[in-house]
């Protein structure tokens, strides 16, 4: 029975009926015949009506389907075969097996069947290997976004060159602030009378507005010293090309009438909203002028920042005054702590050991307990010389303690003394760092991006030749209970020495004011050339690496230690100071491995080029003239390699940090 109602395409519904009806006039029959007769024939009439009803529909659904189907099916094939979406089958090599027309025909290949994927372009690589999910790529003088199905080997691609461009167009006109600011116009205008100090007016605006009139930019002075610069990111680009002339414009035509103005500028771009981009560009330039000005920063909301310029030595402008202010301030926070800490930077040098000596006499002079926090495993043979010494003084030696020793003793009144660096990842020990809430930074070095926040009081001063002279400055304004010993003065006046190449580099009047009050205090000059003597090992050493040179560009030489010979970071940077003092060079990089694991790179320059900006490259940072960096995961081929590529990169544009 069931066979025969499927057969005839009965649906269950009208079965169910066809049982309800028959049991229906058995029911009635048994009551009425001729009752049963009728209704069976009115069922049988509405039975069949239903059956035909039913029967149209479902054929007429079947029949719908099908031609359904078949425009489906014709559709996949003119959309496989015509829509505007390029299809690529490939074989397990990653040769074309199939191109659908349009792809083809976009490329202008007569087929392009047999050809190997990475022949239409290498940048397949990341999505074959599946390092990245989809991927725009360009093909001739078009954009596409790939998918990659890797189960059936098939490629999708979308063109999307009118978006790529209209992005592009969005992006090219994004508005950009930049705050420009004249670094010394108010050393050089306070002794102007007023018809020179209209005419330096004059002289900088103009030069200034004729900037921005070459390049389309609305500039507008806002005050004696600043000026406010609108423009977007095309022309950000633009004066990117040209590594902002205006800075060397400024210095030049200023230089001629032996006034010597540089200019700072901070930028903000990346950002929608006018408020941020104005922050980046206040942060930009104080980033900046605690680098010593002279430069551009130009900041972005994720941080990033890139540096243009910084091609002089930055001009002293610290006073007396201000040293006054901060040694007084210091000396407050110092007697409300029950303790004082001093930190210097890993791997710590006579500059930051001279330092953390002046800072915790300082506390001394101030009835507070000072220590100084010391890897005693990691230190050079010089610092090792001047530990010596220290050692000879159990008073002195006391107050070197280890890391752990501090985080045991610290408590909530107790201050830190960050000394010679202004980087967290750079100081002997991050835990110290994280567990203080009351911080005071002194540094010499150029301002970088990665800066010790939530500070007390901040002393940086890049135009000082070492932490070690902002500190003997800060001691002078100290109460006097107590005076320097020989070996605290001699320690400090090693740190100024050998940050300065004994007085010839970075020197300035107030450096030989310190070295002078420091002789007074009973420094010991032989003492600190025992303390700096090598042994003929080192020299051999050194000569050995010199050896090496090879020159990139003009007069920028690079030297190399063996491969898998460990050198110290003080050998590397002597050598890197001999190789300057050759005919022709006026920038020098030494690559070496170091003691500690990795490459570290130290350059030197004579101020034509500014290594400081090479190394932050790098992951370094330093001075004009004065820098270094360390490099994890790299040979020293491949240092020597990525140095290249920067040294020459800086002469075509900025840097990345």
């Amino acid at each position: 029975m069931s066979a025969f109602f499927r057969k005839r395409k009965l649906r269950y519904p009208l079965i169910a009926l066809l049982a309800l009806g028959m049991a229906a006039a058995i029911l009635i029959s048994l009551w009425s015949e001729w009752a049963a007769g009728i209704f069976t024939l009115l069922f049988v009439l509405a039975f069949t009506a239903t059956w035909v009803t039913e029967k149209r529909v479902y054929e007429a659904t079947e029949k719908h389907i099908e031609t359904l189907s078949y425009r489906m099916k014709k559709v996949g094939e003119e959309a496989l075969l015509e829509m505007p979406i390029g299809i690529l089958l490939v074989n397990e090599q990653y040769d074309i097996e199939w191109a659908n027309p349009y792809m083809t025909s976009t490329l202008e290949y007569d087929t392009l069947i047999g050809e190997s994927l990475y022949t239409l372009s290498e940048d397949f690589h990341p999505l074959v290997k599946s390092e990245e999910k989809e991927l725009t790529i360009a093909l001739g003088d078009r954009k596409y976004r790939v998918y990659y199905k890797a189960d059936d080997r098939l490629f999708y691609l979308f063109d999307i060159t009118e978006q790529v461009e209209i992005e592009s167009l969005y992006y090219a006109d994004r508005t950009v602030i930049g705050i420009l600011f004249i670094d010394n116009y108010d050393e050089l205008a306070q002794g102007m009378d007023d018809q020179t100090r209209s005419n330096l007016n004059s002289l900088v605006t103009s030069l200034v507005n004729q900037w921005g009139a070459d390049h389309g930019i609305f500039v507008k002075r806002i005050s004696s010293e600043r000026f406010m610069a609108v423009f977007n990111e095309s022309i950000l680009k633009d004066l990117e090309t040209s590594k902002f002339a205006i800075l060397d414009d400024i210095r030049e035509v200023t230089s001629k009438d032996n006034l010597a103005l540089t200019l700072s500028i901070g930028v903000g771009a990346g950002s929608a909203s006018l408020v941020e981009l104005g922050s980046l560009a206040q942060s930009g330039l104080d980033l900046v002028l605690g680098r010593g000005g002279d430069q551009v920063a130009i900041k972005h909301p994720s941080g990033k920042v890139k540096f243009y310029g910084g091609k002089t030595n930055p001009v002293e402008k610290r006073t007396r005054v201000r040293a006054r202010v901060i040694s007084h301030a210091l000396r407050d926070l110092i007697q409300e702590s029950d303790q004082v800490f001093i930190m210097g930077h890993k791997m710590p040098d006579m500059d930051s050991i001279g330092a953390a000596v002046g800072v915790a006499k300082m506390a001394a002079m101030n009835k507070v307990k000072g220590r100084i926090i010391i890897d005693f495993d990691a230190y050079d043979r010089s610092v090792m010389r001047l530990m010596e010494a220290i050692e000879g003084e159990p008073e002195l030696f006391s107050q070197f303690i280890t890391p752990e020793e501090a985080l045991a003793e610290m408590t909530e009144n107790s201050l830190l003394v960050v000394v010679d660096t202004h980087k967290p990842s750079m100081v002997i020990d991050e835990r110290v760092l994280q567990r203080m809430e009351r911080v005071v930074l002194i540094d010499h070095h150029r301002r970088g991006e990665e800066f010790i926040t939530n500070t007390m009081l901040v002393y940086m001063e890049p135009y000082a030749s070492s932490t070690a002279e902002l500190v003997t400055e800060l001691i002078e304004y100290q109460p006097k209970h107590e005076k320097l010993s020989m070996l605290e003065a001699t320690a400090m006046l090693a740190g100024i020495i050998v940050d300065t190449k004994s007085f010839t580099l970075r020197t300035g009047a107030r450096t030989f004011e310190a070295a002078s009050y420091l002789r007074s205090n009973g420094a010991d000059t032989v003492l600190v050339q025992r303390i700096l003597k090598e042994d003929l090992e080192t020299y051999i050493e050194r000569a050995k690496i010199v050896q090496t040179v090879e020159f990139v560009g003009e007069g920028i030489a690079i030297a190399k230690g063996e491969p898998e010979r460990v050198y110290s970071p003080v050998l590397i940077a002597q050598t890197a100071d001999i190789l300057l003092t050759m005919k022709d060079v006026n920038a020098s990089f030494v690559v070496a491995e170091r003691s500690e694991g990795g490459i570290g790179i130290s350059a030197r320059s004579l101020g034509e080029v500014n290594v400081q900006i090479i190394m932050e490259n790098l992951g370094g940072g330093g001075h004009l003239t004065n820098a270094a960096t360390q490099m994890s995961n790299s040979t020293i081929e491949e240092a020597v390699e990525q140095l290249k590529a920067v040294i020459l990169e800086d002469t075509e544009g900025g840097t990345n940090e």
